[in-house]
């Protein structure tokens, strides 16, 4: 890897766990060097602005996490059981953050996007595609229950839509009480939203 390169990756690292831990605007380019120990010269000859860097690292931050995705999700788990995987992952996820931050962090792309949307086009739309990107997920896990029976006919992507928000309020409380057993009425929540039964729970997931 270039010098290059490796001054972009711990930006984005760095002004993801900032960003994440704190808010958008706590966090200064002066925090992001300081934290990544580089100079803010090699900061703005990557960057245009502390937003261009924030899009990178909500890209990053999903790219780092895609294999996770991709596994909880897999063609070859039964349709429902992938919404059982997802919440486990979710679980996962803010406990490992939990942990190592001594608090619920929240889903970072709900976070800073309810933090700027009415105030940075940019953000807005890349947290917009960020929630689209895992709506196709759970359409496509929806739509193959349809097609195997286990699930009721209806609207895909309408009710990938509505799983979506429920998940995503359901962690923005967990944060809000600072309380990581608020997610475990995640799968509970999203069978009775679909309105079948929830396949039996397999052991935690891991890679």
């Amino acid at each position: 890897m270039s010098r290059g390169s490796d001054v972009r990756e711990r930006l984005l690292e760095v002004a993801s766990e900032l960003i994440w831990e704190s808010s958008y605007g706590a966090v200064s380019v002066d925090n992001i060097c300081e934290r990544a120990k580089i100079q803010k010269g090699s900061f703005y000859h990557l960057f245009a602005s502390k937003s261009d860097l924030a899009v990178a690292a909500i890209e990053a931050h999903w790219e780092r996490n895609r294999a996770d995705k991709d596994h909880a999700f897999s063609l070859q788990v039964p349709p429902l059981e992938r919404l059982v995987n997802w919440c486990a992952l979710i679980r996962r996820n803010q406990n490992s953050r939990r942990e190592k931050r001594g608090k619920v962090l929240g889903c970072p792309y709900s976070s800073i996007g309810s933090e700027l949307s009415t105030m940075d086009e940019k953000i807005r739309l890349k947290c917009q595609e960020m929630s689209e990107r895992t709506c196709r997920y759970v359409a496509a896990a929806l739509r193959d229950a349809q097609r195997e029976g286990s699930l009721p006919g209806g609207e895909p992507e309408s009710q990938a839509r509505e799983l979506y928000s429920y998940v995503m309020g359901t962690i923005m409380q967990a944060k809000i009480e600072n309380d990581i057993a608020v997610l475990d009425r995640l799968e509970s929540g999203i069978f009775r939203l679909l309105g079948v039964r929830a396949p039996a729970r397999r052991k935690e997931l891991t890679r």
